[in-house]
C-alpha cells in the first residue's frame, strides 16, 4: 500500500540544505538527506517518484523509493521557484538572479535551454492543463507567460507594484497576482493573458490561495492582520477577516471547508470556516513558524517552526500533536505518495 510522506526542506545561509522525509501516518521522521546550501523550496512529480529541490545554482533530484539524491542539475542564478507539469514530464525553475526559467526534462534529468523572462522571477505557477507556465517578476512589475509546448515566452503582462504571490483557479480560467506595494490583486484572464482591473485588498498582500471549487480567493494581508476573500465570479473583495498578527502563509483543505492562516508574529494558526468566512479559535504553535501545508487526504495540517520543528495538527479537532524534529530553519513542505 502506498504511503504519503511529507518532504521538509530546511537550511539557511551557509548551512547545508537538509530534506527530511516524514511519514504522515506515524508522524515519524526518516533519515535526513543532506544537500548543498541554498534550498528553500520543493516540488514533486505527480507520480511521487521524484522530489526536486533548488539549491545553489542547481536543482537536486531525490528518488523517493530510496530517498537518495541524484546528481545536481545546473540551472541559473538564485534559483528559487520550482513547478512540475501535470503530466510529470518537465520541471520549470525560476532563476531570480538570471531573469530566466530553466526547463528540466524529467525522463533524463537534463536541463534544456534557458527561457528569458522578466526581472526577478521568484514565483512560478502553472495552469492545471499544463499548457502555460507563468513567472511573477517582482523587479519589473510584470508576469511572463511561457507556452509549454514550445518553451517560448509571450509578451509581458503588466501588474501592480512588487508582485510576489500568485495562484490559478482550479478551472484554469484566472491567474491572481498579489502586489505587495499596491495593496492590490491583479486578475489575469488566462485565455487572453490580459489583466483585469486591480482588486483592492489589505496592506502587504503576502500569500494567495484559491478554494477547490474556484469560487473564492483568499489573500493574507501581513500589515493589516487580516485575510481578504475575493469572489471570483465578480472579482470583488468581500469584508476582511481579522486573524492573528502578521498573517503570512495559508493552506486550504482539499474539501474546501477550512482555510488555515499562519500568523508569523504571534505563534498561532487561525482556522477560517469557508462557508461563513468566520475565524475560529487560534491554534498555538512554537515560535518562528514559517510555512504550512495540508495532507492530500485533508486529515492533517503540518506547520514548520523554529528552530527545527514540524508540528502536526489534526484537522478534525484543530489540536496540535507532538512536534517532529527536522532540519534547522525549515522553510518548505511537499507531499509524495511513495509505494
Amino acid at each position: 500500500m502506498d504511503a504519503v510522506f511529507a518532504y521538509v526542506v530546511s537550511g539557511s545561509g551557509k548551512s547545508p540544505t537538509v530534506v527530511t522525509p516524514v511519514d504522515t501516518v506515524t508522524h515519524t521522521a526518516g533519515s535526513p538527506i543532506v544537500l548543498v546550501r541554498g534550498g528553500q523550496s520543493i516540488a514533486v512529480t505527480p507520480n511521487g517518484r521524484t522530489v526536486y529541490v533548488p539549491v545553489l545554482n542547481s536543482v537536486t533530484p531525490i528518488h523517493t523509493a530510496t530517498n537518495t539524491a541524484g546528481p545536481p542539475i545546473p540551472v541559473g542564478k538564485k534559483d528559487y521557484a520550482v513547478v512540475v507539469t501535470p503530466n510529470g514530464r518537465t520541471v520549470y525553475v525560476g532563476n531570480g538572479g538570471s531573469n530566466s526559467v530553466t526547463p528540466i526534462r524529467v525522463s533524463t534529468n537534463s536541463p534544456l535551454a534557458d527561457i528569458p523572462v522578466g526581472k526577478g522571477p521568484y514565483r512560478v505557477v502553472i495552469t492545471p492543463d499544463g499548457r502555460t507556465v507563468y513567472t511573477v517578476n517582482i523587479t519589473d512589475n510584470s508576469v511572463t507567460p511561457i507556452r509549454v509546448s514550445s518553451n517560448t515566452p509571450g509578451a509581458a503582462i503588466p501588474v501592480g507594484g512588487s508582485p510576489n504571490s500568485a495562484a490559478i483557479t482550479p478551472d484554469g480560467k484566472t491567474l491572481y497576482v498579489g502586489n505587495l506595494n499596491d495593496a492590490t490583486v491583479t486578475p489575469i484572464h488566462v485565455r487572453t493573458n490580459t489583466p483585469g482591473p486591480p482588486i483592492p485588498v489589505g496592506h502587504q498582500p503576502s500569500a494567495i490561495v484559491v478554494t477547490p471549487n474556484a469560487r473564492l480567493v483568499y489573500v493574507s494581508n501581513t500589515d493589516d492582520d487580516t485575510v481578504t476573500p475575493i469572489h471570483t465570479a465578480s472579482d470583488t473583495a468581500l469584508p476582511a477577516i481579522p486573524v492573528g498578527h502578521q498573517p503570512f502563509d495559508m493552506a486550504v483543505t482539499p474539501n474546501g471547508r477550512t482555510l488555515y492562516v499562519l500568523n508569523s508574529a504571534d505563534n498561532t494558526v487561525t482556522p477560517i470556516r469557508v462557508a461563513t468566512n468566520t475565524a475560529g479559535a487560534p491554534i498555538p504553535v512554537p515560535p518562528q513558524a514559517f510555512t504550512l501545508a495540508v495532507t492530500p487526504n485533508g486529515k492533517a495540517l503540518y506547520v514548520t517552526a523554529g528552530p527545527n520543528l514540524l508540528v502536526p495538527i489534526r484537522t478534525s479537532t484543530n489540536l496540535p500533536g507532538t512536534p517532529i524534529v527536522v532540519g534547522m530553519s525549515p522553510s518548505a513542505i511537499a507531499f509524495a505518495m511513495v509505494g
